[in-house]
């Protein structure tokens, strides 16, 4: 129902100018190059405290906002001796991850990369806990959002822990944003299932994939149609993290179904708006 911040979690951001977190001229030639840009500082390690007390609670099936979950899945990993878990929505249950979709740290660069007004999709939760965190396989974001066109969308992934190689942190296949749009493979289970759609030259590409490590409140953004995916988590360490996908305004809808589940139908060719996705970032 709010359309801004509610609460106290991006004080220390909104005192900023907005010209703090305007990536360089650099930064956004990489993305454009690679696909990807990453090691941004979005959250303070208070704020990231916030959130993991938040999740913490909304990780209960019992919590009682769970019905406002577009998705939940307690685990989605399809082994059955890992975990993953996966949820959307939680931006419209807890006043920290509803505040964390107005984060100039986020939306500024945002509407660099978009080149554009940015305006909200949708929120996920992924955690994988210590010792037998899932996997999440290899794909492309928009192969999950070809009811929405054009493309014109971004992810930005946030760390609520440290995120290593040794706990399942992101990878990607730099470059791979200019690839074709790629049959959906599975989010959850064989990391190897993807390479049954490539090409020879495509899977070779895979040797130069990038491991990209985080600290805590850092965040990397991607392109929707780079591959990536994260490998299991063995170690003594969870790895969670939450994730803001957003599109350009004008974004329209591309079906005659209901986008998310419980969000009133927005009928195919209408531009994405209103309530349930409200507009981040006026210009670049």
């Amino acid at each position: 129902m709010h359309h801004h911040p509610i609460g106290t979690l991006l004080g220390p951001q909104l005192s900023r100018s907005p010209d703090f977190f305007r990536l360089s001229a650099d930064q956004v030639n990489f993305f454009h190059e690679r696909g990807y840009v990453s090691g941004l500082r979005v959250l303070l390690d208070e704020q990231v405290e916030t959130l993991r007390m938040e999740l913490a609670d909304l990780a209960d099936p019992k919590h009682p906002g769970h019905a406002l979950f577009y998705e939940y899945h307690s685990n989605e990993s399809t082994t059955p001796d890992h975990i993953l878990f996966h949820a959307l929505g939680a931006w419209r249950i807890t006043p920290g991850f509803h505040d964390l979709l107005w984060n100039p740290a986020f939306t500024i660069p945002a509407a660099q990369l978009l080149d554009g007004p940015v305006r909200f999709w949708h929120d996920q939760l992924f955690c994988k806990p210590a010792h037998h965190g899932g996997v999440v396989a290899w794909h492309q974001d928009y192969s999950y959002w070809t009811r929405t066109q054009p493309l014109a969308h971004l992810t930005c992934w946030i760390g609520l822990d440290d995120s290593t190689r040794e706990n399942g942190c992101l990878q990607y296949i730099p470059g791979s944003h200019r690839w074709p749009e790629l049959p959906i493979t599975g989010l959850a289970g064989d990391m190897e299932a993807i390479h049954g759609v490539l090409s020879a030259e495509q899977r070779e590409q895979f040797d130069a994939a990038v491991t990209v490590e985080l600290k805590k409140g850092e965040a990397s953004f991607h392109h929707p149609r780079l591959v990536h995916g994260s490998f299991a988590n063995h170690s003594d360490q969870a790895r969670r993290a939450t994730v803001i996908n957003a599109m350009r305004d004008g974004v329209c809808s591309a079906t005659n179904e209901s986008l998310l589940h419980g969000v009133p139908v927005i009928s195919a060719g209408e531009k994405i708006g209103g309530q349930f996705f409200p507009l981040l970032q006026r210009s670049a």
